[in-house]
């Protein structure tokens, strides 16, 4: 109901039969592990109250094909969609300034993803084993790739690395062995 403004760390966590849920303006907080292993879980729209996407929110919600992302998050947490399986693509609103560590860990089905000019820092292991990943432009404003950040993309082919960055991580394409071309000016 809209009475509700806060769904609490881990209040869904394990729901495994959980297919939809609607979200009230009224929550402004969604805590960490709020919707983890909810594996039914198909799509979720996030209403504009939200400002983060904590840890783990939605890990191991392997049927998640799509969600929509209100331009009043800022940040997308650790492991916010690790494990995500059935997650396709994923528009990233310009508010968000940071893709923490694991991020999109393991969203095998991801194809696709566009990065907005406001992120600076692509987090360690924040792609990694995103297998099905063909390409990805990373804006000026990035300034840090984090160790492992691509690792084991094997469907990336080509990418272009901004003269904005200043630091790529340990193992940060590890393991892309569809990788043809790389630019870093």
């Amino acid at each position: 109901p809209n009475s509700v403004t806060s769904i609490g760390d881990s209040a869904f966590d394990s729901c495994s039969s959980l297919q939809s849920i609607n979200i009230p303006n009224s929550v402004t907080t969604i805590g960490d592990s709020a919707f983890y292993g909810c594996s039914a879980l198909q799509s979720i729209d996030i209403p504009n109250s939200v400002t983060i996407i904590k840890w783990r929110t939605f890990c191991n919600c392997s049927a998640l094909k799509s969600i929509k992302i209100p331009n009043s998050v800022t940040t997308i947490g650790e492991d916010a969609f690790y494990g995500c399986s059935s997650l396709q693509s994923i528009d990233i609103p310009k508010s968000i300034t940071a893709i923490e560590k694991g991020a999109f860990w393991g969203c095998s089905a991801l194809e696709s993803i566009d990065i907005p000019d406001s992120v600076t820092t692509i987090g360690d292991g924040a792609f990694r084993d995103c297998s099905a990943l063909q390409c990805i432009d990373i804006p000026n404003s990035v300034t840090t790739i984090g160790s492992f950040a691509f690792y084991g993309c094997s469907a990336l082919q080509s990418i272009d690395i901004p003269n904005s960055v200043t630091t790529i991580g340990s193992y940060a394409f590890y393991g892309c062995s569809a990788l043809q071309s790389i630019d870093i000016p």
